[in-house]
């Protein structure tokens, strides 16, 4: 049985100037559908999400919401005004019932409740836009880059949560890792047109890769039948007194075919080269300790550099990546042991939050206005690894047009700031690539074009990602910080570190500081069997269980009203999917809890 349509769009297009950013897309969106949305920077993909939301209009076509559907979009710019706390506004308009929805949603996503709007960070904004969202009643849900600001373990949360949603969905993200697990679908904005893939995400680079070949090989046979058509309006007529004007009016079709073609947007051309070479050791550190009051970064830390070596910085938001990250490189000092830096080190720095663009400067001042860079004669040219360049064509090779070189940085989409800090940066020579969260806002194909960057790059590289699959790709050393000042270096990336972590006792390269010598009891239990982690979980499972049990008891009260099915069937199958959600997440907190009560027990004997 064929399930129930949610949403369609019928003919629908919008352009923005010249070309169109959408044409006649036609679209329908199912029951159960788990599509992802990919597409280049600036294809028109949350564009696409807005008109599904019914908040953006298209010039043409229509859009029908089927009856007895709900669909919601998360908000990029969360409206807070009315609100004390961001659980307040997560909350607002759930029934009281289904208030265990958003707490289950904002302990997954770690998310403080109580945090105020006026004090929150982007990224806070944002998991409570994600909170609202999945606590919706809605049959349909619209998410754009909802893995920005989240960890590794958080984003391990959503994609099991989405797995097990009988809820429909519909998924902007760069992220590979989380694409290939959770989608089925893949619906591609490229050049206007909207084309969709009834396959996972694993299958669509294969696909995209096949429609540019045959798009490659119509384009040549077009060529060819111009120039055979040209040659017989030039013989051909001439031979005869009474021309045929039907193949006339044919080359004149052919060739205005060719050129309303859209060609392919290439890949930006970004280099890292012609650097002089740094020593061989780039950083030692030895018995490195930070702490902010009762919070530990780390304690004891230790571990060698080499030039070459491509090292990635993994944990949870919050854990320090970025502190251990300045005392690595020399911009913040450790309370106790040592940092060495190696000669001839010439690093550059992309921050995860931009800070080295200013919003109010043009992309023209932004590279110009740069004396480290350095301005050749007149202000419209600039030194690119010491060779001059004009600024128009430099910023074309990042995908910018001429006419966005006078505009101002603010008018940027992210994944347009990410290519104007990457070539703001690689102007300069280097031979220390340091990348704190590259990867947010950037497209796949940008992605690949860093990555294959960093592959041939004859520097040494410094990663904090919480994107899985382009530490895979990248690293061939994984620095684990797993919080309490614990730090434990593993070979190769996210995927290698995930294996060993089980089997491998830590190295001797955390060592522990006086100040860890005086951790309460529990923490020592924790070293000698469980890890801290595990430790934690194993305290708070028993809450999370009576937690759970309780809600099931509601929602088996509330479903035992008789005649509920007749007089409320909306309600009746609401709680009966949060019923079959609760009862599924408790077996899985019980065998958590067994698993780390029978490891506990291994490890006393």
């Amino acid at each position: 049985m064929a399930s129930a349509p949610i949403l369609t769009l019928n003919d629908v297009s919008l352009s923005f100037g010249g070309n169109p950013l959408l044409d006649s897309v036609d679209l329908s969106i199912a029951e159960g559908d788990r599509i992802g949305l990919v597409g280049r920077n600036g294809s028109g993909k949350s564009t696409l999400l807005k008109i599904m939301a019914g908040i953006a209009e298209p010039d043409q076509g229509e859009r029908i919401l089927h009856p007895g559907f709900h669909m919601a979009l998360m908000e990029q710019d969360p409206d807070f005004s009315g609100y004390a706390t961001l659980g307040d506004y997560a909350s607002d308009d759930l029934d009281p019932s289904d208030l265990y929805k958003v707490e289950m949603v904002m302990e997954g996503i770690k998310l403080n409740p109580a945090q105020t709007p006026a004090l929150a960070s982007g990224g806070e904004r944002r998991r409570a836009a994600l909170a609202k969202l999945l606590a919706s009643d809605a049959e349909l849900l619209l998410l754009d880059e909802p893995t920005n600001h989240l960890d590794i373990e958080a984003i391990t949360w959503l994609e099991e949560y989405l797995a097990s949603t009988k809820k429909a969905f519909v998924i902007i993200s760069h992220d590979r890792a989380f694409l290939r697990s959770l989608t089925r679908s893949i619906v591609w904005v490229d050049r206007g047109i909207v084309r969709r893939l009834d396959q996972g995400f694993a299958h669509f680079e294969d696909w995209r890769d096949k429609v540019f070949e045959e798009e490659d090989i119509a384009r040549h046979k077009l060529k060819r039948l111009i120039k055979e058509e040209s040659r017989w309006a030039v013989e051909g007529i001439s031979a005869r007194r009474k021309r045929n004007m039907g193949r006339v009016r044919r080359l004149h079709q052919l060739r205005d075919d060719r050129d309303s073609h859209i060609g392919r947007v290439d890949a930006a051309k970004m280099a890292l080269q012609d650097a002089p070479k740094s020593g061989k050791l780039v950083i030692e550190a030895d018995s490195v300790s930070k702490a902010f009051g009762d919070k530990h970064i780390a304690n004891g830390f230790s571990i060698q550099i080499q030039r070459g070596d491509r090292v990635a910085l993994v944990g949870p938001n919050g854990v320090g990546k970025t502190t251990l990250l300045n005392i690595l490189i020399g911009k913040m000092v450790p309370d106790s042991g040592q940092v060495k830096l190696g000669t001839k080190l010439l690093p550059i720095l992309f921050d995860q939050n931009r800070d080295a663009l200013d919003p109010n400067a043009t992309l023209w001042e932004t590279l110009t206005g740069d004396t480290e860079l350095g301005v050749s004669g007149r202000n419209d040219q600039i030194l690119v690894r010491g060779t001059p360049k004009h600024v128009v064509g430099y910023l074309k090779e990042y995908l910018f047009d001429e006419t966005q070189a006078r505009g101002p940085v603010s008018a940027l989409s992210g994944g347009e700031k990410a290519r104007l800090l990457l070539a703001k940066l690689m102007a300069h020579e280097n031979n220390l690539l340091i990348l704190d969260e590259p990867t947010n806002d950037l497209d796949v194909e940008t992605l690949d074009l860093l990555q294959e960057l960093i592959d041939d790059y004859a520097g040494t590289v410094l990663l904090v990602s919480h994107d899985r699959d382009f530490i895979d790709r990248v690293a061939t050393q994984t620095i684990a910080m797993e919080g309490r000042g614990r730090i434990t270096v593993y070979p190769g990336g996210w995927s290698d570190y995930q294996a060993q972590k089980p089997a491998i006792k830590p190295e001797t390269s955390v060592k522990p500081s006086k100040k860890s010598s005086e951790a309460p009891a529990s923490a020592k239990q924790a070293v000698k069997g469980l890890t801290f982690t595990q430790q934690h979980r194993l305290d708070i499972l028993p809450k999370e269980i009576d937690k759970v049990s309780a809600e099931i008891a509601k929602l088996e009260e509330f479903l035992s009203q008789k005649d509920l099915f007749q007089r409320e069937p909306m309600k009746f199958r609401k709680a009966s999917d949060g019923l079959v959600e609760r009862q599924t997440l408790l077996s899985k907190l019980e065998e958590e809890w067994l698993e780390l009560e029978e490891l506990k027990e291994s490890h006393s004997v």
